[in-house]
């Protein structure tokens, strides 16, 4: 009987479909609750971060957590606490990773709740916002223009209503949708209104298939975690050659007892680990999603912050971008033709047609506000509603006439007085509509037919008061903005033109625009303002610039800008704009401030750039370890094959641990978090591997050779064993120094006081009686001290060598010192 009860439910639905009293009142409460109970509700995962419980899962059960797990346990076996110190680091490791994003987690959920698409159910006869998991099977959805479908469903309402599946099929033309037509969750209104009934909830959905699928959702491109991934894959095939090599000179070369054989393995497998640069990329990411959210900014994809920061192209929408979404009738402007009438028949008419608009836009808001007072005209008998494809409305109301609002490039003769009064308005930042009266019912094939104008409708737009030093952000930072807008293009360029962007006093209309993608990006590029730009040429322009090699982010709030979004490389939405804007969009600015942009291209910046510097510490780390583990590995394979004197290995774990301390770990973390402004760059993995690999063979070299010079021969003391191993310690210490010291510039204070504080770490460490007894430190033979200080010497000039002549080989711009563009992004 249980699995009979969905059909019963779904034949009732259909017949309450077609009682115009339920089509009317929606679910009753009685309703819902048995739906609820019967679990016929839409169940679907939210789309936000993952569990608490997920987190902990995923920061603990790590590869690299699982390695130095077990080599911890085998130092231990040897009865060696202090030698398990790097052990230290799963926890932290751990821990650090779960606080982090945990935080992070909480911010996106928060934000996810306050971003998220609310439609508006009938119940009881009224209806209400819920939220998409609160809808059930049978509830009647109200519709307007930019609402998104939140799940499939059959149309029992229908005012023009037209939708775009262009983000489930690819096919941009909206599509007319009469009562009784099926809908699909995922589409969105592009234009009209209607109501429509679930018939498909939950996982049953279209768009819950689809996204469960991943058919048609993608994550955005992230070249660092590609890059990084490449990079652990690359030490992977090192490690694996290196660590069979040390553990046969360990364990069956060198000679040594099994204790002192072990530690001295995992002390050469242990740096191989790169075990903090998953983790410094994982905070470095969370930490920028909560700095973002401090500025109610949701970044629903986490690459997103980084993508935003390569990009060189910003298409910024003119209106809920560059001006506040609110606009004002300024004036009602009476022309000469055969529409001619009085104002006051006019402001009538306007006061009708913004009366009867189920779902006003800002210019109609304008027009009920300032216009509140009822015609008493009743209900129009045919209605054409706006869409940004036609650029008009209109409303027929039988005797009274049929009444056209619109553009007025589009309704209009470009040749006519009143076009030409139109575009002097226009140039004065003014937005102008057109009323006029038409032949026919506006919902007529053949409408809008014969245009008599009667008035042109003034509006004033208020540009935002940060959009100018928005602008100007952009131009420093190199960084293009085109305007690309669906209003005139004179209007357009007044405003360009007015906020100093260059070129802004000559806009280009956008119905001049080739269909060719060459030629229509050679004017993408050499242009910056457009005018009269379809939604469909919105997705074109997106996609011809990035045939030239751009990246492109594109900002906007309307149905209107829904498939450039999506086709953008980076799509960011206002969060007051239509709930199909935000649900494509990677970044949604709750707050509805174009200013907030220069800080997430800023905290983008910053997570790539440190990442890079962090990336070259601990890579520069594994390289040196892997090559020390060859040498000394392929010692033991000469002792065995040619009978030399094996090298057991220099160092115990515990000195690996502090080696690791100031050159890595600390400075590490906080170059992760520091302020980064410089412009992100293609290729992170050959500029990391540039730095990297040079100065980690220098480092593996100059150590090596140190340690031979003072190595005493297999029969030496345990006193000489700890005296070289001190040595070899020393020049590595020095020379990873002076790595940190490269990577860290450009210098500014902080940065110096960092190193400072780094190097005077190790002369504690290395002074203090109890630490160096503890550690296991002995620098008391002065010659072989000042062996490990001359090739630590000789190795820090070779990585300073090495950064110069790199950089000029590829033609990087080196710099010690910061310049004071740099200083101002300084903490």
């Amino acid at each position: 009987m249980a699995g009979e009860e969905p059909t019963a439910v779904v034949e009732t639905g259909d017949a309450l479909a077609h009682d115009p009293a339920f089509v009317e009142r929606g679910l009753s409460t009685e309703q819902v609750a048995e739906r609820v109970a019967r679990g016929q509700t839409n169940d679907v995962p939210d789309r936000a971060s993952r569990s608490v419980k997920d987190i902990i899962r995923g920061n603990v059960f790590t590869r690299i957590n699982a390695i130095l797990g077990v080599l911890l346990l085998i130092v231990l076996a040897t009865g060696s606490i202090v030698d398990g110190m790097f052990g230290l680091l799963i926890v932290a490791n751990s821990s650090i990773g779960i606080i982090q994003e945990v935080r992070a987690k909480r911010t996106l959920d928060k934000l996810a709740i306050v971003s998220q698409t609310k439609p508006v159910v009938r119940r009881n006869g009224a209806g209400g916002e819920l939220a998409p998991r609160e809808v059930v099977l049978d509830d009647i959805i109200e519709l307007g223009p930019g609402d998104q479908l939140v799940v499939d469903g059959t149309v029992v309402e229908s005012v023009g209503l037209e939708l775009d599946e262009s983000l489930l099929t690819g096919e941009s033309e909206a599509v007319h949708k009469d009562p009784g037509t099926s809908v699909m969750s995922g589409s969105f209104v592009s234009s009209g209104t209607g109501a429509y009934r679930a018939t498909k909830v939950g996982r049953d959905a279209y768009a819950a298939r689809l996204a469960e699928e991943a058919s048609k959702f993608t994550l955005v491109h992230s070249e660092l975690n590609a890059g990084i991934n490449k990079i652990l894959k690359l030490i992977t095939y090192l490690m694996i050659p290196a660590g069979l090599l040390i553990i046969y000179n360990q364990l069956f070369s060198s000679g040594e007892a099994l204790g002192p054989s072990l530690s001295g393995m995992v002390a050469a497998l242990v740096p191989m680990v790169p075990e903090g640069l998953v983790l410094m990329t994982s905070i470095a990411f969370a930490v920028g999603v909560v700095r973002l959210g401090r500025r109610q900014c949701l970044v629903q994809e986490l690459p997103a912050i980084e993508g935003l920061a390569r990009v060189d192209i910003v298409c910024a929408d003119k209106t809920g971008t560059l001006t506040e979404n609110g606009m004002r009738l300024a004036d009602v402007e009476l022309v000469d033709g055969p529409g001619g009438t009085t104002l006051e028949a006019a402001r009538t008419a306007l006061a009708a047609l913004a009366g009867n608009d189920p779902r006003p836009n800002a210019s109609v808001l304008a027009l009920s506000e300032a216009l509140p007072d009822d015609p008493g005209w009743g209900e129009p008998t045919a209605v054409a509603p706006f869409s940004s494809a036609k650029k008009w409305s209109g409303q027929s109301y039988g005797a009274h006439g049929n009444w056209l609002l619109g553009a007025c490039d589009v309704l209009l003769d470009r040749d006519t007085p009143t076009a030409r009064r139109a575009e002097e308005l226009g140039a004065q930042g003014l937005r102008v509509l057109l009323l006029a009266r038409s032949d026919r019912p506006v919902d007529d094939a053949l409408a809008p037919g014969t245009v008599a104008p009667v008035a042109l409708v003034v509006l004033e737009q208020r540009v935002r008061t940060d959009a100018k030093a928005t602008l100007e952000f952009f131009a420093e930072q190199h960084v293009d903005v085109k305007v690309i807008s669906g209003d005139n293009a004179v209007s357009v360029g007044a405003v360009a033109s007015s906020l100093g962007l260059p070129q802004g006093d000559s806009p280009i209309d956008a119905r001049t625009l080739p269909d060719d993608r060459e030629q229509l990006a050679d004017i993408a590029e050499a242009s910056t303002t457009f005018g009269r730009v379809r939604p469909d040429q919105k997705r074109a322009m997106v996609g011809a610039l990035q045939s030239r090699g751009h990246t492109v982010a594109m900002t906007g709030d309307g149905v209107n800008d829904v498939l450039a979004l999506k086709d953008a490389d980076i799509g960011v939405a206002m969060g007051s704009g239509s709930p199909a804007a935000r649900s494509v969009a990677q970044i949604v600015l709750l707050d509805n401030k174009f200013a907030t942009l220069p800080y997430v291209v800023g905290e983008g910046r910053r997570v790539i750039g440190n990442i890079e510097r962090v990336s070259n510490l601990f890579l520069t780390k594994t390289v040196y370890s892997v090559l020390l583990a060859f040498f000394i590995g392929i010692s033991g394979v000469l002792a065995t094959v040619f009978g030399f004197d094996p090298l057991p290995y220099p160092f115990l774990p515990r000195h690996v641990t502090i080696a690791a301390w100031f050159t890595i770990g600390i400075p590490a973390f906080l170059l992760s978090l520091a302020p980064n402004n410089e412009r992100a760059r293609p290729g992170f993995v050959p500029r990391v591997m540039r730095l990297a690999i040079p100065s980690g063979v220098i480092v593996g070299v100059a150590t090596f050779v140190c340690y031979l010079l003072v190595y005493a021969g297999p029969d030496q003391t345990e006193v000489e064993k700890v005296q070289a191993g001190t040595s070899a310690l020393i020049t590595l210490i020095m020379i990873a120094l002076w790595v940190l010291a490269v990577v860290a510039r450009p210098y500014q204070w902080w940065k110096i006081a960092l190193i400072v504080a780094a190097a005077l770490g190790y002369v504690v460490l290395f002074s203090v009686p109890f630490l160096r007894e503890f550690f296991a430190l002995d620098p008391s033979n002065l010659a072989y001290t000042g062996i490990a200080f001359t090739c630590g010497a000789i190795g820090m000039v070779l990585v300073e060598v090495s950064w110069w002549v790199t950089g000029r080989i590829h033609g990087e711009r080196r710099r010690v010192f910061a310049s004071r563009e740099d200083l101002h992004a300084a903490p």
